[in-house]
């Protein structure tokens, strides 16, 4: 009877022991009560503290160090399991959340990212297009060459003596035939001259870039401090370069009229008409 008792005796210790080397139970109900409870604390601390804690859990009972946290110091001391099982009721510092300002940076260094991709393959699309219209401009061009060609040819032919070629060459319409270039693919004539188009697109650019910089400044007033940062850069920028292509605008404009490359604007003439 007694032999029974000592082995029932021992398998209680070796039972105790093994619960005691796993350590706390942490699946139950009550421990992840207590890690809810520790992360909402923690929340309104400031967002270092979880991280700082993650990476040297004997801060956990180091009283000093607690001091200016007095919810978190009581709350750690009615549950010294949180001090026994850190990486459980905290967390590793490889999985802590980041905080607010990493967030938001990494929130723009992902929009820089987006936006340098979509630059990169507009960019891509636009020599694409710009290769393919080349050739088939190319090739029409070369068509059309060929066809004026084989007119002058059998043009040629159809003359039988050389006196006959010769009054056709000095005549004003044979001169101006054989004289004639390839046919214009864009032969229809352009309403305003090419100076004064790139000048017209540098103040169009420079009017959408300024709007849209102010928009951002506008934008930059109603988000939060460090959203703020990088959208009022990107406005100031912005606006930067629209004043920029202004300015510059006006220089070309100057310097064309100068050369002669865009005519003054005649006033029309007022009609004098007898009574």
């Amino acid at each position: 009877m007694s032999k029974r008792i000592r082995r029932i005796a021992a398998a209680g210790l070796l039972a105790a022991a093994a619960l005691w080397a796993q350590g706390p139970d942490n699946s139950g109900p009550n421990a992840q009560n207590v890690k809810t409870e520790l992360s909402l604390i923690l929340d309104r601390c400031p967002p270092t503290l979880r991280g700082v804690l993650a990476l040297d859990p004997s801060l956990l009972s180091n009283q000093s160090y607690l001091a200016p946290y007095p919810a978190l110091s009581a709350y750690l001391n009615a549950h010294p399991e949180i001090a026994h099982n850190p990486s459980f009721y905290i967390g590793s510092p490889d999985n802590q959340r980041p905080d607010h300002t990493t967030q938001v940076m990494d929130m723009w260094r992902d929009a820089e990212d987006g936006l340098a991709v979509f630059t990169g393959i507009g960019l891509a699309i636009s020599l694409l297009v710009w290769l393919i219209r080349t050739l088939v401009d190319y090739r029409r061009w070369s068509r059309l060459a060929k066809v004026q060609t084989d007119v002058h040819t059998k043009l040629l032919d159809r003359f039988s003596s050389n006196d006959d070629l010769l009054n056709y060459v000095q005549s004003p319409a044979g001169a101006k035939f054989l004289e004639s270039a390839p046919i214009m693919l864009d032969a229809a004539p352009r309403s305003v001259g090419a100076p004064l188009g790139r000048i017209l697109w540098s103040i169009q650019g420079g009017v959408v870039l300024i709007a849209g910089g102010t928009g951002l400044k506008l934008v930059s007033g109603s988000v939060s401090v460090d959203a703020a940062v990088p959208i009022n850069v990107l406005g100031v920028v912005a606006i930067a370069l629209g004043i920029g292509f202004a300015i510059s605008a006006i220089i070309s404009f100057a310097i064309a009229r100068r050369m002669g490359l865009i005519e003054p604007l005649q006033k029309p003439q007022e009609s004098r008409a007898n009574p």
